[in-house]
């Protein structure tokens, strides 16, 4: 296998769904993956290995094995999502405070608002322009790729309380700052002609856009033996790059009736309820297409739906050493400690008592740490897509992924060694013997 993308520069590419899935596509493209469309037919072959771009913020990957006994058939998921919790640019996104110019914004997310103050930021995203057809408008990914925005801070002389904590309005006081409006600019269109500039076209060609706001800031290593990793898009990067590490590394090393699949959603950060998100059909059309294209019989199809097995790999909530209430009083799982097993009663995460046991003896048998996490009985937690796709699709599955500080932050902390954890834990699930 050729040699792989970093962790590192994946980070540093992903900065947004839409680049998350363009490094993605690149990697697998270079290591002989062949693409798909959704809206064709698929002949698929023995031995080969494939992938979807779903509307450019989501894919699927698989490699399909050799296939003597098309009743044994079954797939073994991995499931992340590429989204994070940040500002997106609204449609008007011009906004001016005497000569100040300003972007409109909304907040996507639960973000750590404060977190963003005084950050260098810059854009990223998708923008649609005019074209020969209506319903193939002309497509640019797009990535300004160096500093452009800042959100400015109060000064303390200002507000005299703000070392006790400040709700920041989200309409009025986190709106990045653009520019100083100058003689050769139009006040009411400065970031449509700035957009077009950069995209070396017409601002009438613009019909829309999908752009994010994110930190600009490199990833880097701390610590005294540098065992941590600072860096914008943890959540949920972590999870998409062991995806991606798992499909790479365990190619021609997967049991003779197991398809290895991966998928990576969006939206989850805003409920998954969306086309490319975790909350709909797609994941389900997309192993039926799978079938189809393998001409297996149709009628076989559930039961290799019913043997098969989900894993939902997102961030886990470490123990604070500052905050060391937050945490359950016996489950207080560290950095660079291992990869964190998820609990909850309540099925915010996805869990099944003989699907841990699967995993848990994946990760003996393998000598992979791991630890677990369950929230504390009086703070409620999160949740994350596992739940919502084994709803979908109701087969044995459970939460895991790396633990972190400052979840939702606009720059969080990891233990360096985890993500080593988290991918090979991936790939020894992909290629681990089946037991039908």
């Amino acid at each position: 296998m050729k040699q792989q993308l970093t962790f590192e520069n994946f980070i540093k590419q992903s900065v947004c769904p839409y680049q998350c899935i363009e490094a993605c596509e690149s990697e697998l493209l270079r290591n002989g993956f062949l693409p798909l469309s959704l809206s064709k037919p698929w002949k698929l072959e023995p031995g080969m290995s494939y992938y979807v771009n779903a509307y450019q913020t989501a894919l699927f990957s698989f490699h399909i094995p050799k296939i003597s006994d098309s009743s044994k058939l079954n797939f073994r998921i991995a499931a992340a999502h590429t989204d994070y919790p940040c500002f997106r640019i609204k449609p008007k996104a011009e906004i001016r405070e005497q000569s100040y110019l300003k972007l409109n914004v909304e907040a996507y997310g639960g973000a750590v608002l404060a977190s963003w103050i005084d950050r260098p930021l810059s854009i990223a995203g998708k923008v649609v322009l005019k074209s020969e057809h209506p319903f193939q408008p002309d497509v640019r990914i797009w990535n300004y790729g160096q500093p452009l925005l800042t959100i400015p801070g109060l000064a303390i002389h200002m507000n005299h309380q703000i070392n006790k904590g400040v709700e920041y309005n989200k309409q009025t006081e986190l709106l990045p700052l653009f520019g100083m409006l100058t003689d050769e600019m139009n006040k009411d269109d400065y970031f449509l002609s700035f957009l077009a500039r950069n995209l070396h076209t017409t601002e009438d060609q613009i019909l829309d856009f999908d752009l994010y706001v994110y930190n600009v800031e490199e990833p880097t290593f701390l610590g005294a033996s540098k065992e941590f990793f600072s860096s914008p898009r943890l959540d949920n990067q972590t999870s998409v790059f062991a995806c991606l590490n798992g499909i790479l590394s365990c190619k021609g090393q997967t049991p003779e009736h197991v398809i290895p699949f991966i998928a990576l959603y969006d939206n989850e950060e805003v409920g998954s309820r969306s086309k490319q998100g975790a909350d709909s059909m797609l994941t389900t059309y997309v192993m039926r297409k799978i079938w189809k294209g393998l001409s297996l019989p149709e009628t076989g199809f559930e039961e290799g739906l019913f043997n098969s097995f989900l894993v939902s790999l997102d961030v886990a909530h470490a123990y604070h050493p500052n905050f060391v209430s937050k945490s359950d009083p016996c489950l207080k799982p560290e950095l660079s400690k291992g990869v964190v097993l998820k609990y909850d009663s309540t099925q915010r995460y996805a869990y099944d008592v003989s699907a841990m046991g699967t995993i848990k003896q994946i990760l003996l048998a393998n000598h992979i740490p791991y630890q677990s996490f369950v929230n504390r009985s009086d703070v409620p937690g999160g949740s994350t897509l596992g739940a919502i796709s084994s709803s979908w699709l109701p087969i044995p599955a459970i939460d895991m992924g790396v633990g972190l500080l400052s979840m939702h932050s606009c720059r969080e902390l990891m233990g360096t060694e985890d993500q080593t954890a988290l991918n090979r834990f991936v790939t020894c699930y992909f290629s681990e013997p089946s037991s039908i």
